[in-house]
Protein backbone atom coordinates (compact mmCIF):
# COMPACT_ATOMS: atom_id res chain seq x y z
CA UNK A 1 0.00 0.00 0.00
CA UNK A 2 1.17 3.52 -0.77
CA UNK A 3 0.44 6.27 1.75
CA UNK A 4 0.01 9.20 -0.61
CA UNK A 5 0.82 12.26 1.49
CA UNK A 6 0.10 15.93 0.73
CA UNK A 7 -1.77 15.18 -2.49
CA UNK A 8 -3.09 18.49 -3.79
CA UNK A 9 -5.04 17.33 -6.85
CA UNK A 10 -7.50 14.43 -7.00
CA UNK A 11 -6.02 13.18 -10.26
CA UNK A 12 -2.72 12.50 -8.48
CA UNK A 13 -4.28 9.51 -6.73
CA UNK A 14 -5.19 7.87 -10.04
CA UNK A 15 -1.66 8.51 -11.25
CA UNK A 16 -0.17 6.90 -8.14
CA UNK A 17 -2.43 3.89 -8.61
CA UNK A 18 -1.49 3.52 -12.27
CA UNK A 19 2.24 3.91 -11.71
CA UNK A 20 2.72 1.69 -8.65
CA UNK A 21 -0.06 -0.85 -9.06
CA UNK A 22 -0.72 -1.29 -5.34
CA UNK A 23 -3.54 -0.09 -3.07
CA UNK A 24 -3.57 3.63 -2.33
CA UNK A 25 -4.25 5.25 1.04
CA UNK A 26 -5.46 8.86 1.22
CA UNK A 27 -4.69 10.86 4.35
CA UNK A 28 -7.56 13.34 4.68
CA UNK A 29 -6.71 15.59 7.59
CA UNK A 30 -8.10 19.01 8.31
CA UNK A 31 -5.74 21.95 7.83
CA UNK A 32 -3.25 19.92 5.77
CA UNK A 33 -2.07 20.23 2.17
CA UNK A 34 -4.64 17.78 0.80
CA UNK A 35 -8.11 19.24 0.14
CA UNK A 36 -11.01 17.61 1.98
CA UNK A 37 -12.03 15.37 -0.91
CA UNK A 38 -15.21 13.36 -0.42
CA UNK A 39 -15.29 9.60 -0.06
CA UNK A 40 -16.95 9.35 -3.49
CA UNK A 41 -14.32 11.55 -5.13
CA UNK A 42 -11.54 9.46 -3.64
CA UNK A 43 -13.17 6.17 -4.64
CA UNK A 44 -13.59 7.43 -8.20
CA UNK A 45 -9.88 8.31 -8.24
CA UNK A 46 -8.96 4.75 -7.25
CA UNK A 47 -8.23 5.29 -3.55
CA UNK A 48 -8.60 2.07 -1.59
CA UNK A 49 -8.52 3.37 1.96
CA UNK A 50 -9.08 6.75 3.58
CA UNK A 51 -7.48 7.80 6.85
CA UNK A 52 -9.29 10.48 8.87
CA UNK A 53 -6.64 10.54 11.57
CA UNK A 54 -7.35 13.82 13.30
CA UNK A 55 -11.04 14.67 12.83
CA UNK A 56 -12.45 13.02 15.95
CA UNK A 57 -9.83 14.15 18.40
CA UNK A 58 -9.91 17.69 17.06
CA UNK A 59 -13.67 17.77 17.59
CA UNK A 60 -13.31 16.21 21.06
CA UNK A 61 -10.61 18.70 22.04
CA UNK A 62 -12.79 21.64 20.95
CA UNK A 63 -15.75 20.25 22.90
CA UNK A 64 -13.63 19.59 25.99
CA UNK A 65 -12.25 23.12 25.86
CA UNK A 66 -15.80 24.54 25.88
CA UNK A 67 -16.70 22.40 28.88
CA UNK A 68 -13.61 23.41 30.85
CA UNK A 69 -14.14 27.07 29.96
CA UNK A 70 -17.72 26.81 31.23
CA UNK A 71 -16.58 25.17 34.47
CA UNK A 72 -13.98 27.86 34.96
CA UNK A 73 -16.46 30.66 34.22
CA UNK A 74 -19.53 29.23 35.98
CA UNK A 75 -18.07 26.91 38.58
CA UNK A 76 -20.15 24.04 37.18
CA UNK A 77 -20.74 22.09 34.00
CA UNK A 78 -24.54 22.23 34.24
CA UNK A 79 -24.78 24.94 31.56
CA UNK A 80 -23.15 22.70 28.95
CA UNK A 81 -24.95 19.41 29.71
CA UNK A 82 -26.97 19.74 26.50
CA UNK A 83 -23.75 19.37 24.50
CA UNK A 84 -22.77 16.14 26.25
CA UNK A 85 -23.54 12.53 25.51
CA UNK A 86 -25.71 11.08 28.27
CA UNK A 87 -24.86 7.87 30.07
CA UNK A 88 -27.90 6.20 28.47
CA UNK A 89 -26.75 7.30 25.00
CA UNK A 90 -23.26 5.94 25.64
CA UNK A 91 -24.58 2.62 26.97
CA UNK A 92 -26.95 2.29 24.00
CA UNK A 93 -24.14 2.98 21.55
CA UNK A 94 -21.78 0.52 23.20
CA UNK A 95 -24.42 -2.16 23.70
CA UNK A 96 -23.41 -2.05 27.35
CA UNK A 97 -26.58 -3.63 28.71
CA UNK A 98 -26.10 -6.61 26.37
CA UNK A 99 -22.65 -7.01 27.89
CA UNK A 100 -24.09 -6.85 31.41
CA UNK A 101 -26.76 -9.45 30.55
CA UNK A 102 -24.09 -11.76 29.15
CA UNK A 103 -22.03 -11.40 32.31
CA UNK A 104 -25.12 -12.18 34.40
CA UNK A 105 -25.73 -15.32 32.33
CA UNK A 106 -22.13 -16.46 32.70
CA UNK A 107 -22.00 -15.87 36.45
CA UNK A 108 -25.42 -17.45 36.94
CA UNK A 109 -24.09 -20.63 35.28
CA UNK A 110 -21.08 -20.55 37.61
CA UNK A 111 -23.34 -20.28 40.69
CA UNK A 112 -25.42 -23.26 39.59
CA UNK A 113 -22.39 -25.56 39.43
Amino acid sequence: MIFAEAVTDISMYARFKKEVGVPILANITEFGATPLFTRDQLAAAGVDMILYCCAAYRAMNAAALKVFQAIRADGTQKNVLDSMQTRDELYRYLGYMDYERKLDQLFDKERKR
